[in-house]
């Protein structure tokens, strides 16, 4: 059996390139994180089956800038599949020292006395702290540069998570190749037993054709000597399913190089799948012995598992 290459995944990922060699799934979920003195941040990288490369994006607001670098990351690392990128932040506005505004506190004081009276004793300490705005954040507001400085370090985080998702990526296309490669070894072994049926043996294919034909000849009223060469030569076509039987044996062999040099052959493999179906619906059609057809049934429905398995590959 063919093993996936996945030798050089350590310098694929410094590289942020998926491994030489390897196939990639395009089913994976990532996630990283970062924070600053100002955020803290959660990206989620998720893709799932594509015809092609499709990315959406959910931002918190403010955060637009951050898209231009999600594309780059996405587009330099993964061919094909719809990827979603989610970035969850929370502002870190209390993170610096509280103060009072002592101006707003004086005013409620000076309303409370209105209200009260000269008499009436001052308001409770934790009421006049619960008046909204009398205590608040000394924090500075955002410059631009701070808006700058917080979208590269979470185009960074970004950047991590996408390398993460490549990874997940590679890691199930390792497990889809070994799937793969095991159907392919069963296509093969229902090939060479079609191969060794009795039916197709030389000496059964001549008994066959010598009756087929000597009915031919029997036949009341006598066939015509063109129409009988006619039939003579369909009956010799259809007996013989060596053709259909050596295309299987080379689309076996194309798929398993595919896999060897692994990369984004989903396509190439799925094109690959409607030549293994025709040369096996060929051979069923051609069939008329009943473990001949018993075995094209099962390359058929082994063919489709493949198919179906080559859906999930980059």
């Amino acid at each position: 059996m063919i093993e996936p290459d996945v030798t050089q995944n350590s310098a694929a990922r410094k590289t942020g390139a998926p491994p030489k060699g390897a196939v990639i799934s395009m089913t994976g979920f990532a996630r990283a994180d970062g924070s600053n003195e100002r955020a803290q941040w959660v990206v989620e990288a998720r893709s799932v089956n594509g015809k092609g490369r499709d990315l959406r994006c959910r931002l918190p607001p403010g955060l637009d800038g951050v898209e231009p670098a999600i594309r780059t990351a996405v587009e330099a690392r993964l061919t094909r599949g719809n990827v979603n990128v989610a970035i969850n932040l929370t502002r870190l506005e209390n993170a610096g020292a509280l103060r009072i505004n002592r101006e707003l506190l004086a005013q409620v004081l000076e309303l409370a006395r209105e209200i009260g009276g000269p008499d009436a004793p001052p308001p409770a300490i934790d009421t006049l702290l619960s008046v909204r705005g009398v205590i608040d954040s000394a924090e500075p507001r955002e410059t631009e540069e701070d808006r700058q400085s917080l979208e590269q370090a979470i185009a960074a985080t970004v950047a991590t998570a996408i390398d993460r998702l490549v990874d997940a990526r590679t890691g199930e296309g390792a497990h889809l190749a070994a799937v793969l490669l095991n159907h392919l070894a069963e296509i093969e072994r229902l090939t060479d037993a079609a191969a060794a049926t009795s039916s197709l043996q030389p000496e059964a294919l001549r008994a066959k054709l010598r009756g087929q034909i000597q009915a031919l000849l029997d036949a009341v009223p006598p066939v015509a000597e063109d129409r009988l060469a006619q039939e003579a030569a369909l009956l010799i076509s259809k007996a013989d399913v060596r053709e259909e039987l050596d295309r299987l044996r080379a689309h076996i062999s194309q798929a398993r190089t595919m896999l060897r040099e692994g990369g984004a052959v989903g396509r190439r493999l799925d094109f690959l799948c409607q030549e293994f179906n025709r040369e096996a619906n060929t051979l069923c059609s051609k069939s008329a012995d009943v473990e001949l057809t018993r075995i094209g049934m099962e390359l058929k429905a082994v063919i489709e598992q493949f198919r179906e398995q080559v859906q999930n590959i980059e």
